[in-house]
């Protein structure tokens, strides 16, 4: 068996072809994938049992860190190297303290990309040394990690302020699946209130003020 292929998940075409310059430097043996979107990388994961997968964080339907953690939660063992414009220490230590083997900042050179993917493939974890202090809320971390992609879901709709109906419209569940996620997410989380819950949700989401290449 050939070695593992790699997934990369950006949708900024002009990084996807950066980042698959310093993958081929760093694993001239393996294929890469090149998808747009947490839906189509989650398909090639599916299609390809990959060895690594470059998440950007930024994507339209990633929404933040939740999409890194649904990732971690359905495919273990799976390496994923985050990806992002965003080089603020507690964004790098809450996407290692969610599972990230690896935090590359889009600021990197290719040299430097490549020696971080090549640690990654050789088991090893990466970040820049501004984000390798322990900081932030590592219990809030954990609790996150322990919820489902489902409930990921209802927590992610609930702080954008939707109400239990319309996730349920959005989700096609009906409301009383809703209410039982949301019981389960207060548990996991050690919050009674939703306001509570909304608050704990905003860990998931990344550092707004990320500056996206949209060029």
């Amino acid at each position: 068996m050939g070695a593992k292929p790699i997934v990369i998940a950006d949708d900024h075409p002009l990084f996807r072809a950066a980042l698959k310059q310093a993958i081929a430097a760093a694993a001239p043996d393996r294929d890469i994938v090149e998808t747009a979107s947490l839906t189509e990388a989650r398909a090639a994961i599916d299609a390809r049992a990959p060895g690594l997968v470059c998440l950007d964080l930024h994507m339209e339907d990633s929404d933040g860190f939740a999409g890194l953690l649904g990732l971690r939660h359905d495919f273990p063992a799976l390496p994923v190297a985050v990806v992002s414009g965003s080089e603020g220490g507690d964004v790098i230590q809450r996407a290692m303290k969610f599972g990230a083997s690896a935090f590359i900042p889009k600021s990197l050179t290719i040299e430097e990309i490549r020696g971080a993917i090549a640690e990654v493939l050789d088991g090893g974890v990466w970040a820049p040394e501004t984000g390798r202090s322990d900081g932030g809320d590592g219990a809030l971390a954990e609790k996150l990690a322990g919820l489902t992609p489902t409930q990921l879901k209802v927590l992610i709709s609930v702080h954008k302020g939707l109400l239990n109906k319309q996730i349920a419209y959005e989700m096609s569940i009906s409301e009383a699946t809703v209410k039982a996620h949301l019981t389960a997410i207060f548990r996991k989380l050690n919050v009674q209130t939703r306001t509570q819950a909304v608050i704990a949700a905003g860990a998931l989401i990344a550092d707004p003020d990320v500056v996206r290449d949209d060029g």
